[in-house]
C-alpha cells in the first residue's frame, strides 16, 4: 500500500502522525511510505531520520496525499486537504466529526473512507487511540487553568495550591474518564480542593478509593453542577461520549453566578464543548472572557507538546495502521470489530451510528466482506 504522511497545517499543531519507527514497520512490512518534507521537525524528527527508516520524502502536501491509497494524519483535514482527497482513499486521523457538519459534508463529498481515531474501541471498549491524548489534555488542562487564574492573564489571581495560612483553589472536574481522573489528580498533586463529578457510581467509588482526600467525588446532575460551580475558581469540562456531540453541563446564566476571573478550561470542545457559552479557540489566541469568567478552549491541547503527543500517539496508533495497510480496511473491520467502529464515513454514507444521530443525518452501516 502507498501510504502518505503530509505535514499538519492547523494554527499551532506540531505533532506527527507516524514516527521514523513506524515507517521501518510499515516499510519491513511491504509498504511504501512517503512523508512531506519537514513535517516531523517540530515533534524532533527530521528527514534524514525518516529517510533512514525507508520513507520517500516529497515536497509538497499535493504529494504526499495525491496518489495514496492511505493518508496518516492527527488532526482533522483542513479545507486545502480535503480538496487533494479521492474517491475511495483512506483517511487514518482524528476527525471529530460531531462537531462540525461542515466538515462531515465536505468528506462525504469526497467519498473518503475516514477512520477516525477518537472511536476506535479495543477489546474491552476503551478508546486506545484517544486515550493518550485524552491524558496528556488532562493534565495540561490543569497546567493551563493555574497560569490563567493569574492576574495578568484576566483571572482571579489565585494560586492553585494555596500557601500556608492561605486557602487553595477550589477546582470543579466534570467528567471521571481519563481526562477528567488526570486533571483531578495533577489538581490535588498542586494542592487545589477537587470535586470531581460523574453520573457512573462505580467509576466514582472506585476513584473515592484511589485519588487523594483532597479529590471529592459527587454525583453529576443538574443542581449539583450548578451549586459547585458557583463556588469554582477552575471549572474543567472533560465529559465524552465516543463519536457524539458533548453534553451541555454549564449553561450561560450559570457563569453570572460564578465567582469573576474564575476559569474554565473545555477540553470537551473538540466534540462541541459541555459549555454553552464555549467556542474553538488556538494556542495564539487561546482565551476570550464571557460573564466575567475565563474560557479556555483550545481545540488541538495535545499539539503544545509535539514530542510527548506524537510519541505518546503513535505508539497507540501504529498497530491499527500496521493491521489496516495489511489487509485493507474492509477486511480489517471484519477481523477487528472495534476498529470497525472506526470507521465514521465510507462511499459517501455515515457508518457510525453515533455520528450520524449527533448531526441528525442517516446512518449506512458499512457491509464489510473479508476475502
Amino acid at each position: 500500500m502507498r501510504i502518505g504522511v503530509p505535514k499538519e497545517i492547523k494554527p499551532d499543531e506540531y505533532r506527527i502522525a507516524l514516527m521514523p519507527v513506524g515507517v521501518e514497520t510499515l516499510v519491513k512490512g511491504g509498504h511504501q511510505v512517503f512523508v512531506e518534507t519537514s513535517a516531523g521537525v517540530a515533534s524532533g524528527f527530521s528527514d534524514e531520520d525518516y529517510t533512514r527508516a525507508g520513507a520517500g520524502i516529497v515536497p509538497s502536501a499535493a504529494e504526499a496525499i495525491s496518489g495514496m491509497e492511505m493518508v496518516i494524519k492527527v488532526k482533522e483535514p483542513q479545507a486545502a486537504e480535503i480538496g487533494l482527497f479521492r474517491p475511495g482513499q483512506i483517511v487514518f486521523t482524528y476527525f471529530h466529526f460531531a462537531a462540525s457538519p461542515d466538515l462531515t459534508q465536505a468528506c462525504l463529498e469526497s467519498e473518503i473512507v475516514a477512520i477516525a481515531y477518537e472511536t476506535i474501541k479495543d477489546r474491552t471498549g476503551r478508546l486506545p487511540c484517544l486515550t493518550p491524548m485524552s491524558e496528556i489534555a488532562g493534565k495540561m488542562s490543569i497546567q493551563e487553568g493555574a497560569k490563567y487564574l493569574e492576574k495578568p492573564m484576566m483571572g482571579r489571581g489565585i494560586l492553585l495550591g494555596g500557601v500556608p495560612g492561605v486557602a487553595p483553589a477550589d477546582v470543579v472536574v466534570l467528567g471521571a474518564g481519563v481526562v477528567g481522573t488526570h486533571a483531578a489528580r495533577v489538581a490535588a498533586g498542586l494542592g487545589a480542593n477537587v470535586v470531581l463529578m460523574d453520573v457512573n457510581l462505580e467509576r466514582l467509588r472506585y476513584l473515592s478509593d484511589v485519588m487523594p482526600a483532597n479529590v471529592q467525588t459527587i454525583f453529576s446532575d443538574a443542581h449539583t453542577v450548578r451549586d459547585h460551580l458557583r463556588n469554582a475558581d477552575l471549572v474543567v469540562g472533560a465529559v465524552l461520549i465516543p463519536g457524539a456531540k458533548a453534553p451541555r453541563l454549564v449553561s450561560r446564566q450559570d457563569l453570572v453566578e460564578m465567582r469573576n476571573g474564575s476559569v474554565i478550561v473545555d477540553v470537551a470542545i473538540d466534540q462541541g464543548g459541555c459549555v454553552e457559552t464555549s467556542r474553538p479557540t488556538t494556542h495564539q489566541q487561546p482565551t476570550f472572557v464571557v460573564e466575567n469568567v475565563v474560557h479556555y478552549c483550545v481545540t488541538n491541547m495535545p499539539g503544545a507538546v509535539g514530542r510527548t503527543s506524537t510519541i505518546a500517539l503513535c505508539n497507540a496508533t501504529l498497530p491499527y495502521a500496521l493491521k489496516i495497510a495489511n489487509r485493507g480496511f474492509e477486511r480489517a473491520a471484519v477481523e477487528d470489530s472495534g476498529l470497525a467502529e472506526g470507521i465514521n464515513l465510507a462511499g459517501g454514507r455515515i457508518t457510525n451510528s453515533a455520528v450520524a444521530e449527533s448531526l441528525h443525518m442517516q446512518h449506512k452501516p458499512l457491509r464489510a466482506k473479508a476475502g
